[in-house]
C-alpha cells in the first residue's frame, strides 16, 4: 500500500500525473495542498508548469513552500519540471526570481546559450530529447542509458554542486535534466508524458527505498 500526496498549488499537469501514478500502482493519490494530508503521504510529487515567479507566489500562497522543506529530507520526494527548477536558489527569469533555495544553483534561460541562437534552436525545448544517466540511481533500474523523454521547458538548471547531476540532456549545451540526493529525485523532463520509460520511472519512485 502506497500512498501519494501530489502537491496541489495550482501550476502543474497535475492530473495526469496522478493517473500515472495510480497506472503504475499506487494504492492511493490525492492532489492536495493541506499539509496534514501532505505529512500523512507516503511519497510526494512536486509537479510544476508555467512560469516561475507564479509558482512560487502559489507555493507561498498555499504553504507548499514550508511543507517541502520540512519534508524533503523525511519522505521520498519526486520534483517534475518547474518542480525541479524551484528547488534551486534562483531562476534568471523575469530579471530574477529566488526558489526555495534547499539546494545551491540557478535556472538560467536557454536564449542566452550563444549555440542555441547559432543553431537556431528553437526556445522552448519542446518535445524528445535523450538522457544520459550520470549517475546509478534507483529510478533508473530497467531503463537504459540514453533513453527518451519528453521535455518542455525555455529555462534549465545549473546545480552548484556537479554531484547532485543524475541525468544530462543537450541542447545547445549540455545541461543537468535531472538530480539527486538522499530522499529526493528531481527531473527536468515530464515522466507522465514520457511513455513506457516515464512509466517507468514513476514505477520505481512508487518501490524506491532511499
Amino acid at each position: 500500500m502506497t500512498s501519494v500526496a501530489v502537491l496541489d498549488y495550482g501550476m502543474g499537469n497535475l492530473h495526469s500525473v496522478a493517473k500515472a501514478l495510480e497506472q503504475v500502482g499506487a494504492s492511493r493519490v490525492t492532489v492536495t495542498d493541506d499539509p496534514a494530508v501532505i505529512r500523512a503521504a507516503d511519497r510526494i510529487v512536486l509537479p510544476g508548469q508555467g512560469a516561475m515567479r507564479d509558482c512560487m507566489a502559489e507555493m507561498q500562497r498555499h504553504g507548499i513552500d514550508s511543507v517541502v522543506r520540512e519534508l524533503v529530507q523525511q519522505k521520498p520526494l519526486l520534483g517534475i519540471c518547474v518542480g525541479m527548477q524551484a528547488l534551486l536558489g534562483r531562476s534568471d527569469e523575469n530579471g530574477g526570481v529566488d526558489g526555495l533555495g534547499i539546494y545551491p544553483g540557478s535556472v538560467r534561460f536557454f536564449s542566452g546559450v550563444p549555440a542555441v541562437r547559432e543553431q537556431r534552436l528553437k526556445v522552448p525545448h519542446m518535445g524528445w530529447n535523450n538522457v544520459r544517466q550520470s549517475q546509478q540511481h534507483a529510478l533508473w533500474d530497467g531503463i537504459a542509458d540514453g533513453s527518451r523523454f519528453y521535455f518542455v521547458h525555455s529555462y534549465y538548471c545549473v546545480p552548484e554542486r556537479p554531484e547532485l547531476s543524475a541525468g544530462e540532456c543537450e541542447y545547445g549545451l549540455p545541461f543537468s535534466c535531472a538530480i539527486a540526493e538522499g530522499n529526493l529525485f528531481a527531473v527536468q523532463f515530464h515522466p507522465e508524458k514520457s511513455a513506457k520509460d516515464g512509466l517507468r520511472l514513476l514505477h520505481n519512485f512508487l518501490n524506491w527505498r532511499p
